[in-house]
């Protein structure tokens, strides 16, 4: 029997990217996010969740795609990071995709330093990639969002 990855489609534009399912908590409605003074860029603030202060990524940054406000239809993916539990804004959460792993190409095959990228599936309609969340930010970064949460490493 063939391992099988599991994986939650997301899509900001016509574009699609994936988060490995393991690490997703759960999908929210887009909320007021508060500014977070001091986070590094890519990080547009934070919101309550769960019972704690959640950074929330904006994913248009990551991906140099245009900025745009946050949308009513919008979605927040909740996911854990090694460190902390995180947000990430997207247009929408599409759909959880099942594949063969043996079918997943190693992401620096295809391009090398594509760092935030951890694998890349081939679809009969295009190239699907799957994001690491943990290789968001740089450790400098890491440690300046941590200084904006008022936590200390």
């Amino acid at each position: 029997m063939t391992d099988v990855s599991q994986m939650l489609v997301l899509r900001l534009d016509e574009q699609r990217y994936a988060l490995g399912l393991q690490v997703v908590e759960r999908v929210i409605r887009a909320s007021a996010i508060t500014p977070l003074p001091g986070a590094p860029a890519g990080v547009v603030g934070a919101l309550q969740a769960q019972g704690q202060v959640v950074p929330v990524f904006d994913m248009r940054h990551r991906f140099g795609l245009p900025s745009r406000s946050l949308r009513l239809s919008d979605q927040i993916v909740l996911a854990h990071t090694s460190r902390r539990l995180v947000g990430v804004c997207v247009d929408v959460a599409d759909e959880v995709l099942s594949y063969p792993v043996d079918l997943i190409v190693d992401a620096q095959q295809l391009v090398e330093g594509a760092h935030y990228v951890t694998g890349v599936v081939k679809l009969p309609d295009g190239l699907l990639l799957i994001h690491d969340l943990d290789t968001f930010l740089s450790s400098d970064e890491a440690q300046q969002l941590d200084a904006a949460l008022g936590q200390t490493s």
